[in-house]
């Protein structure tokens, strides 16, 4: 794994936190799904999750300077939709990260790390992404206030 990829799969704090630290104001959210679905069977086997339960699935992509930088597609079971006093369903383009990083409780539970070829995505995907080689990924379940979410993101040429 090239260094510069381990420095973002690695990185034990805010994904969010980091990204403004470089392009402040600049990074932007742009939600590309949300709607309650059934998650991929990796995902359903992370989370710990029967076959038949839907969950708050939200897939973004977080860019600067008309660049894609990271891809992320996040799972939120239906009990953890609701944490102290946010709706994670109602984000909007706010970055997840803003939300769960001030949590006191938030643990990461399990990371997984992985390359996902170009024509595993969807053909809009791809270009908007501009995915034209290997993407390094990680899949993280966190433990918020005792509650698992998993958190995918993909790390895009342009951020690495």
């Amino acid at each position: 794994m090239p260094s510069e990829v381990k420095s973002w799969v690695y990185e034990r704090g805010s994904l969010t936190q980091r990204l403004r630290a470089t392009y402040g104001s600049e990074l932007k959210v742009t939600v590309l799904m949300q709607q309650w679905t059934k998650p991929f069977l990796a995902e359903r086997v992370l989370l710990n999750l029967p076959e038949y339960q839907y969950c708050l699935t939200r897939e973004v992509i977080l860019h600067a300077y008309d660049q894609p930088l990271v891809l992320a597609r996040t799972i939120i079971p239906k009990h953890t939709v609701k944490l102290a006093n946010t709706n994670l369903a109602h984000l909007g383009n706010r970055p997840l990260g803003e939300v769960i990083f001030n949590c006191p409780n938030l643990l990461r539970q399990a990371l997984a790390i992985t390359t996902v070829m170009p024509g595993t995505w969807t053909n809009s995907i791809r270009t908007l992404a501009d995915i034209n080689q290997g993407i390094w990924g990680r899949s993280t379940v966190y433990q918020v206030e005792h509650k698992p979410m998993l958190v995918n993101e993909f790390f895009l040429p342009s951020v690495l």
